[in-house]
């Protein structure tokens, strides 16, 4: 029998997400995007379907590769205008009990100190149900708005959000202890000073002296997300993440890209499932298989040439306009998303992709497939996905907003239940505890545990042990 099935709902706080031009469906809400009621009705049909989370996409710069311009970016609404993610987070979680919040930011564009606390906010508002999708960022244009001449490279990034993620353990896990905070009253002792400790943190490319400004969160350390699928984003990965989302087209390129986590983490001397591994797709679900193939075909209407091609430059750093529609898609190397067109390229031998079927594919439903059909025939299909491939779970985009969720919920969500593969309830606790049924905290095999602060060491002893 397959394996439980796990969903994250895929979102963006922007208009059509990864299906450009689809926000001009009648049936479609992206466009109110701006409204927090938009959020919190998104959260509670997510909730009533057992969704792990809501995993939130970021960018801090516009997709200006295809054609050197930012108008088809525009005109088309492909990922701009974008709001911030972590603004609506505790709009939905104050309307829901159960409901993850993965939200992405970048070490490229926030120092370490300031958002180690909004993290830990954010923890403490949802009561433990925050997770953190860690991106080193791959648009040119989010580089130069922070005065940057250009982006950093590729590898170069890794090697910051290393020291970036060092920082932050230092300050979630090591600066307060566990019994820092007493909340005496009758005394007027909040905190014992002498439990909460100063990181001294003197790197190559950070220099962070003081103490975390906040209490320890439920988690302490949020849910670390890592989507990077490149062998430096990898290592990365294995070294940091709990959850890796990945994307590609086919079986057989998610399977050499789940392969290759799982292999990372036995070369780290971690358990190869101790990671929960999601792919992107989407759904198109109705009654019969008829009636859901009518509804792609609708759906595909409203795709957009030019906005799947955006999104496609913008990823794989290549402008594709200065190729024709039937040249055939070739791997070249670049300063963005190194595994965007690997994954086209390189990961399946029996696939050779041309410029048009890219930009039709991306155009509905981004860099996933799309599975269409019953139920039956969509529960079939997503067994069959982990089963060959050896992912955890889906992250789900939309096609419609919040007609593609709702479709899943109402249809695919009871069957994957009746099969007895998809969980009919929530567990307690913290969105750790709900994820691998152990503590709210990371465990003691995880590298950020190694910098918690040891009470039987002395304070010089502590810093010299994490500077």
């Amino acid at each position: 029998m397959t394996k439980q099935i796990r969903f994250n709902a895929f979102e963006m706080n922007c208009i059509a997400h990864q299906s450009p031009g689809l926000w001009r469906h009648p049936e479609d809400r992206s466009t109110e995007y701006k409204d927090l009621e938009y959020w919190t009705d998104l959260a509670k049909i997510l909730e009533l379907g057992k969704f792990d989370g809501v995993f939130i996409a970021d960018v801090l710069g516009i997709y200006d590769v295809y054609h050197g311009s930012a108008e088809h970016a525009l005109t088309g609404a492909v990922q701009v205008p974008v709001n911030d993610p972590l603004q609506i987070v505790p709009a939905m979680a104050a309307v829901t009990k159960h409901l993850g919040f993965g939200v992405t930011t970048s070490i490229s564009f926030e120092h370490p100190y300031p958002f180690a606390r909004r993290m830990s906010t954010l923890d403490h508002l949802t009561k433990g149900r925050a997770g953190w999708n860690i991106v080193t960022s791959y648009l040119e244009s989010g580089s130069k708005n922070l005065g940057l001449k250009t982006q950093v490279s590729h590898d170069n990034r890794y090697d910051i959000a290393d020291e970036y993620l060092e920082v932050l353990y230092k300050l979630w896990e090591g600066s307060w202890e566990d019994d820092a905070v007493v909340r005496d009253k009758h005394k007027g002792v909040f905190a014992d000073h002498t439990k909460v400790h100063p990181i001294n943190h003197d790197g190559q490319y950070f220099t962070v002296p003081g103490i975390h400004i906040c209490e320890p969160s439920p988690q302490r350390t949020p849910v670390l997300y890592q989507a990077g699928a490149s062998a430096r984003g990898q290592k990365f990965a294995s070294q940091n993440a709990e959850c890796v989302f990945i994307s590609a087209p086919t079986q057989v390129a998610v399977k050499k890209l789940a392969d290759g986590v799982r292999s990372n983490l036995v070369k780290e001397g971690k358990d190869p499932n101790s990671v929960l591994i999601y792919t992107m797709l989407a759904i198109v679900v109705d009654e019969t298989d008829e009636k859901a193939q009518a509804k792609f075909r609708e759906y595909q209407q409203y795709g957009s040439y030019d906005g799947g091609l955006t999104l496609a430059s913008g990823w794989s750093g290549v402008d594709f306009s200065q190729f024709k529609p039937t040249d055939q898609v070739e791997y070249i190397q670049t300063n963005a998303i190194q595994s965007m067109l690997q994954s086209y390229v390189e990961a399946d031998p029996n696939k050779v992709w041309t410029i048009e079927e890219i930009a039709n594919w991306t155009s509905v439903g981004g860099n996933g497939p799309v599975i269409v059909g019953s139920p039956s025939t969509v529960a079939d299909r997503l067994q069959e996905w982990i089963e060959n491939t050896g992912i955890d779970g889906f992250n789900l985009a939309y096609i419609l907003a919040h007609k593609s969720f709702e479709d899943i919920v109402e249809y695919v969500v009871p069957e994957l239940q009746r099969r007895g593969v998809y969980q009919t309830e929530y567990a307690e606790g913290t969105l750790r505890e709900k994820l691998f049924g152990q503590g709210p905290l990371l465990p003691n095999t995880h590298r950020g545990a190694s910098f918690r602060y040891k009470p039987q060491e002395n304070k010089i002893e502590f810093e010299s042990k994490i500077a």
